[in-house]
């Protein structure tokens, strides 16, 4: 029984089997024509990429040779630019030779045609020389007339000009004498201030004779700032307003004695040290040295003592009586001078 099943089962399968074989078999068939079409495909191609291979190749050398051909032509070119260059160079030569020539022609022209017109023109001047000669005599003489009065003028004024000559010469001697007179009056007056100044230190000196820290130097009087001023400061205090006193009465008498027509001034001369000073009232030994010098000069005329003959100045540190940085030396030169001048 199951043999007849079997042969059964193999009599219902057989039917489907043959279709499949044919279309393996068409299928075969269809990849085969796919690779016979695609192997003519590729054998064309290549043909076609040799081809444009070899053309490429030819325009190549084509290339090169116009590349040389340029070259060429590019060389002739500038031989011939060269060339025309110098073409260029003789025509530009001889077009100035001519040019030149040119010029020359109408120069000579021009002489020539300014030669007759010149020799016309001198004829014409010649003519009109001849119709005013008759009028320039007449002119010459008139002239020889106005000469002669000129020379009578002139001999007048050359008397006159020795008269102011010999005024002159006067006046000169009168300037010259007054030149002397007024030399000696101021010689007369210098001399005599001398003499009052002479008198107002003597005066000083025996007033102050007694403080040891005021000195004579020169035609000087030295006052050492310690007296007169505290440190930094430009008020005068109570010795050195004792001092300023007998100073004022000194003065006073003095300005009583001097004749009014001498000009005297007593300059009042602020100094310092040099050491630097900053501070909210002085930015400076300048403006430290100038207040001193004033103070001084306020208390005086305070006193009495005419404003006019006195003078302040400040010197800063930049007159030192002694050299150095000792404190011996900076004691030394803060001080106020006092000098009995000239205005």
């Amino acid at each position: 029984m199951s043999r007849a099943l079997s042969r059964r089962g193999r009599q219902e399968e057989s039917p489907y089997w043959p279709g499949f074989v044919d279309a393996m078999a068409q299928l075969l068939l269809v990849i085969t024509f796919l690779l016979s079409v695609f192997i003519v495909v590729q054998f064309l191609m290549a043909r076609e990429i040799s081809g444009q291979d070899s053309v490429l190749g030819q325009l190549r050398s084509q290339i090169a040779e116009l590349t040389e051909l340029l070259a060429l032509e590019q060389s002739a070119k500038a031989d011939l630019e060269g060339q025309l260059l110098a073409v260029t160079d003789d025509l530009n030569a001889e077009k100035n030779k001519a040019t030149s020539l040119l010029a020359q022609l109408q120069a000579e022209n021009a002489k020539v045609a300014s030669g007759g017109s010149a020799l016309s023109g001198l004829q014409t001047q010649l003519d009109s020389e001849r119709k005013i000669s008759s009028e320039a005599l007449a002119k010459v003489e008139l002239l020889n007339q106005q000469i002669a009065a000129m020379r009578r003028q002139l001999a007048q004024i050359n008397s006159l000009l020795d008269a102011a000559e010999e005024r002159n010469r006067q006046s000169d001697a009168q300037v010259a004498d007054l030149g002397k007179r007024l030399n000696a009056a101021l010689a007369q007056k210098v001399q005599e201030l001398s003499r009052y100044r002479s008198e107002f230190f003597g005066r000083l000196r025996q007033i102050l004779s007694q403080r040891s820290d005021i000195l004579v130097v020169g035609d000087r009087f030295v006052f050492q700032a310690e007296v007169l001023f505290p440190k930094g400061s430009a008020d005068l205090n109570a010795a050195g307003q004792q001092e300023m006193l007998k100073l004022a009465d000194a003065l006073k008498q003095l300005e009583r004695e001097i004749p009014a027509d001498i000009a005297w001034v007593l300059r009042v001369d602020g100094h310092t040290d040099s050491d630097p000073i900053q501070s909210p009232q002085f930015q400076s030994n300048w403006e430290l040295s100038s207040a001193r010098a004033i103070s001084v000069v306020k208390y005086l005329v305070s006193q009495g003592v005419t404003a006019r003959h006195l003078v302040a100045a400040g010197f800063g540190e930049f007159q030192p009586l002694v050299e150095g940085d000792t404190e011996e030396a900076k004691s030394e030169n803060r001080r106020i001078e006092l000098k009995l001048t000239e205005r």
